[in-house]
């Protein structure tokens, strides 16, 4: 039997998503201070977007298109996110290690992202017939 989500917060993709933007948010102190209004705001927000797009398209299940644009909006911040990750690392702001670790993280967002989009109709809220 399929379990019935009943909110955002229980999808595995946002617990992942804010468990990796929270995890962004404490790596991000350590940047040098020239990157606080470039780099690391960027970083931040666009791992907090790929939440935030989410909880949207939770609440636009109605509308099968609004839904998946607000799923591909998520998935592009994690793409951006991604990017932001490989330029703290050549950077060396954070390690190769490190890197792979987020990196990876995202990858799998991304993954779940593409599957709800491409199962959309699972997801979305059908109108009751009168």
């Amino acid at each position: 039997m399929a379990e019935i989500i009943k909110s955002y917060r229980e999808l595995r993709v946002y617990q992942l998503a804010f468990e990796t933007a929270m995890e962004i948010f404490i790596m991000t102190k350590k940047f040098p201070p020239e990157e606080k209004y470039s780099l690391t705001d960027q970083m931040r927000r666009s791992s907090r977007s790929v939440c935030m797009n989410i909880g949207e398209a939770w609440r636009k299940r109605r509308y099968k298109a609004a839904f998946i644009a607000k799923l591909s909006d998520s998935e592009t911040e994690a793409c951006e996110t991604q990017i932001s990750l490989e330029f703290a690392y050549r950077c060396s702001y954070i390690s190769e290690e490190t890197f792979h670790v987020f990196y990876d993280k995202y990858e799998k967002i991304i993954s779940q992202l593409i599957i709800m989009i491409d199962d959309a109709d699972k997801w979305t809220i059908k109108p009751k017939e009168r």
